[in-house]
């Protein structure tokens, strides 16, 4: 009975490889279940709490951009493309700031050291009515 040198490396890395490519599949999978499972609860939460709409003043905006880079195809071609988040920070009488995931539309209507009513509801931004003066 001959032993090729090979074959105890080959017959370990048949046994590892499957066990590490299932646990990143638990991995993966358990991510994506707990990451739906937070999303479902915060909808459930703000979809219970009350629409307030009070006094507040914007005290800032800052916007959030993702770039994605892919390399298509075999001739090296390049595909490259963005998204951008926007927010706003409010700060309500009381002194609290609120910061709020907002619309590109409404990001450009805002400024800085508007103030208005703040309408939401839990973590969820309805609106921002600018005083006239």
């Amino acid at each position: 009975m001959e032993i090729s040198p090979i074959g105890g490396f080959a017959g370990i890395m048949f046994t590892i490889v499957p066990v590490i490519i299932i646990i990143g599949f638990i991995f993966v999978f358990g991510t994506i279940i707990l990451r739906s499972i937070q999303s479902a609860k915060q909808w459930k939460k703000n979809n219970e709490s009350p629409v307030l709409t009070v006094d507040a003043t914007v005290v800032t905006k800052r916007s959030d951009v993702h770039h994605y880079h892919r390399n298509i195809g075999t001739d090296n071609m390049h595909h490259m493309s963005s998204s951008t988040t926007y927010y706003a920070t409010f700060q309500v009488n009381s002194g609290d700031r609120l910061e709020f995931e907002i619309r590109d539309i409404e990001y450009g209507m805002l400024v800085e050291k508007d103030i208005g009513k703040l309408t939401f509801q839990g973590s969820r931004y309805l609106g921002f009515e600018r005083e006239r003066i």
